[in-house]
């Protein structure tokens, strides 16, 4: 029995000797705290690090805190039941020692409750993780820089890229518009300046200006230079077409509408829907016409001939005339609502008599249009032949000293322009006024509007006369139609047969 007894303390001595050589041989620091929170014991790692603490509280030799561990973390306070066995803590027990540590619960010798506290040294870790994260805000923080770096370079290289397309575009416009729009008077100037200010709006726009002047061409900058460009663009002289035609070609018919619709047409309105449409001669359309007109700029819709139901349309409507509408509408023959749905902008173009510095810049051009065309060698304009036209009235304006240039290249010789191949005089008498003299003083005491019908019936005789009394020609070249022409030959007692037969007409 004594051998037995003896036998067994010998074991629980081998096996408490073994088990305090594997709590001291273990890496990790280990404390076996009692249930009031003292430390029992510690080994060999725990004393090497903080010293012999045993019989102290856990929680002030470890933690360093005066006040136990909040509930959640201490094995032996009540947290709701819930134990933190089997949990893994980080905490930064001082700054040189960063430590993970969890518990494992027993029971002593004496029954009591125990708790093994397992306490790891991470430090290095944690320095590595905090090198680590500290490297990559860096980082961060460096490739942050760089792309606002970056970006503020692509938007300054954007900025730059776009400023330099605007001047390309610009420079292209100005260009464009300087190889049509010839002249750098003030006035040419001005309404060049004026343009670039109102194309890029939708405005409806109404160019007024004498026969001649360029009023088409002002209308096409308006286009080039507005939003509309890549979009349609028609012309339609509205003194070019039959009164009965008008309606349907601006409007469009059904089928049936009249004899020989055979089908449904659209429209100028709605073949330019989204775009531009330029009006000619505004001032010679009928009150019909008119009000259809109105219809489209106060409603943006038409109604084609023969239907019932309006159509939408948007379009930017550009108008044009050489007729004074203010005084159109005070004799009733223009509605004065149209007129100030058209006048939203007035453009008017300078007669050429009012920008005679224009005059050599803009009959080189044309030298040089005509010498190409008809292959002759005529290089330059004399003194002589400049003094002349600059001494010329031009009742016709651009186009007058357009046909005038023409026809001296076609009559020059030797590769010379001469006075004689202009067939002007100074004072503006030409040299095929037949019965008719354009000699300015001898209007000086008539009334204008009498002096301009006088001018206007000269005009149209000389033009009738170089053209053998062919309308067409003529009308292409005064820049009217068919219809405004016939009125305006009954009014001045001209007649077309009498031009073929040299006879000056009836003054």
């Amino acid at each position: 029995m004594e051998d037995s007894i003896t036998k067994a303390h010998e074991e629980i001595n081998r096996l408490a000797t073994n088990s305090r050589l594997l709590f001291d041989l273990l890496p990790d620091m280990l404390f076996i705290i009692k249930e009031d929170g003292v430390i029992e014991r510690m080994n060999k790692a725990a004393l090497t690090r903080f010293g012999s603490r045993e019989g102290q509280c856990c929680h002030e030799v470890i933690f360093g805190d005066k006040d136990p561990c909040e509930p959640s973390r201490c094995p032996f306070r009540k947290n709701g039941g819930a134990k933190p066995y089997g949990k893994v803590f980080e905490k930064k027990i001082s700054e040189d020692l960063y430590a993970e540590y969890s518990y494992v619960p027993f029971e002593g010798y004496s029954r009591d409750n125990l708790a093994l506290l397992v306490l790891r040294d991470i430090t290095q870790k944690k320095r590595q993780e905090l090198e680590l994260r500290q490297y990559n805000e860096n980082i961060e923080q460096v490739l942050k820089e760089k792309i606002e770096v970056i970006r503020n370079s692509e938007s300054e290289r954007e900025q730059l890229f776009n400023e330099i397309n605007h001047l390309k575009l610009e420079v292209r416009q100005t260009a464009a518009d300087d190889e049509k729009m010839l002249g750098e008077s003030a006035p040419m100037k001005a309404l060049r300046e004026k343009v670039y200010r109102v194309a890029a709006s939708n405005a409806t726009i109404l160019i007024t200006g004498e026969s001649g002047t360029g009023k088409e061409l002002v209308a096409d900058m308006i286009h080039r230079n507005s939003n509309r460009v890549g979009k349609p663009y028609l012309k339609f002289n509205c003194a070019a077409v039959n009164e009965n035609l008008l309606e349907s070609d601006l409007f469009g018919y059904e089928k049936g509408a009249f004899t020989g619709a055979k089908t449904t047409r659209k429209g100028k309105f709605e073949e330019a829907d989204g775009g531009t449409i330029f009006l000619d001669e505004i001032g010679n359309i009928s009150p019909k016409m008119q009000s259809g007109l109105l219809r489209v700029l106060q409603e943006g819709e038409i109604v084609r001939v023969g239907a019932t139901h309006p159509i939408s349309v948007d379009v930017r409507v550009i108008a044009a005339t050489n007729t004074d509408l203010d005084k159109a509408v005070e004799r009733g023959e223009f509605r004065e609502d149209l007129y100030y749905r058209l006048n939203v902008i007035n453009l008017w173009q300078v007669p050429l008599r009012e920008r005679k510095e224009d005059i050599p810049l803009l009959a080189t051009n044309f030298l040089v249009k005509y010498r190409e065309r008809f292959g002759k060698d005529v290089t330059f304009l004399p003194n002589t032949v400049v003094n002349a036209l600059l001494a010329y009235y031009w009742p016709g304006n651009v186009r007058e000293l357009e046909n005038t240039i023409q026809r001296a290249v076609l009559l020059s010789s030797n590769g010379m322009i001469t006075p004689e191949d202009l067939g002007i005089f100074p004072g503006g008498k030409t040299e095929h006024s037949g019965g008719r003299s354009t000699d300015i003083g001898a209007y000086r005491d008539l009334p204008l509007k009498e002096s301009l019908s006088k001018i206007e019936a000269e005009l149209i005789e000389t033009a009738l006369r170089e053209n053998t009394g062919t309308l067409e020609n003529v009308c292409e070249r005064l820049g009217v139609g068919r219809t405004t022409l016939y009125e305006k030959m009954k009014r001045h007692g001209i007649s077309a047969e009498d031009m073929k037969n040299g006879s000056g007409g009836k003054d």
